[in-house]
């Protein structure tokens, strides 16, 4: 009888698996080169270890979690599953260092990795690069069996260092958080428009659907609109306002959903 796989053997592609996204927590799950790897921790432990049997894993499986930035809705449940699995959290300095100051016991756990300098976990490759926002923020690039996948939310304009990085990724998480004119008109105070709207925000519609574009004419062909807005914004508006800039491109378009599950590899994708 033919030995079974070992459960790194079991994936040989490359997969992105959003368990939320939005301004109530933010989780995915990256899988490619026979690594497993969380991209943020902003859901309960419960609902992370609820979503990973879903894929037939647990925590004790994982081979790192990648934080974003110190905000709540990307580390809210990073504590408490730190409590019961010992999984190497990894993030730029200023970040990991936050992490260690705010979570009891996560000095243990936590692993500082330079910006825009290559990780090589055996078998994946991830590449954190520097995104603006109001606290210190990362996105990520990862890279295995000869595709890239990239992720940035929760910034307020595009940099030169954030496209170069997201350019040439087959599968793109990017930010669509609002609809400028719902959130002007909506009901947050002014001193919170001023800050989503400013450069270290987060990013319109609009502003999406320019960096889409120019993504898709880069190589993106899968492209998934995160972190929207449940108050200034709608999931069918975004989706409209950034397909205008794909025309002419072959690229596929999705939306994560706030609460749920969007498998994206390269095959119709279950939202």
């Amino acid at each position: 009888m033919p030995e079974a796989p070992s459960a790194g053997q079991l994936y040989n592609s490359m997969q992105l698996t959003v368990f939320a996204s939005g301004s109530s927590g933010n989780c995915s799950l990256f899988q490619g080169g026979g690594r497993r790897v969380l991209l943020d921790a902003g859901i309960s432990a419960r609902r992370i270890k609820t979503a990973l049997a879903g894929e037939g894993l647990t925590p004790d499986g994982l081979d790192g979690i990648f934080i974003t930035h110190e905000h709540s809705d990307h580390i809210a449940g990073l504590a408490v599953l730190l409590k019961q699995f010992p999984v190497p959290v990894f993030a730029p300095g200023t970040v990991a260092e936050s992490l260690r100051r705010s979570i009891p016991g996560a000095s243990a756990y936590v692993r500082d990795i330079p910006l825009e300098y290559p990780i090589d976990l055996d078998g994946l490759t991830v590449t954190a690069f520097p995104t603006p926002h109001d606290a210190p923020s990362a996105g990520y690039r990862l890279e295995a069996d000869g595709q890239t996948a990239a992720l940035a939310t929760d910034t307020g304009c595009v940099t030169d260092v954030m496209l170069d990085y997201l350019s040439g990724a087959q599968t793109v998480l990017i930010e669509a958080n609002h609809d400028e004119a719902m959130l002007r008109c909506g009901p947050y105070p002014a001193y919170l428009k001023r800050r989503i709207l400013s450069d270290r925000g987060h990013l319109s519609n609009a502003e999406c659907t320019w960096l889409a574009s120019v993504l898709a004419h880069r190589g993106a062909e899968r492209i998934v609109l995160g972190h929207l807005s449940r108050q200034n914004n709608l999931p069918a508006l975004a989706k409209k306002t950034v397909s205008r800039g794909l025309e002419n491109t072959a690229a596929q378009l999705f939306v994560a959903p706030e609460l749920g599950r969007l498998e994206v590899d390269g095959t119709p994708c279950c939202i």
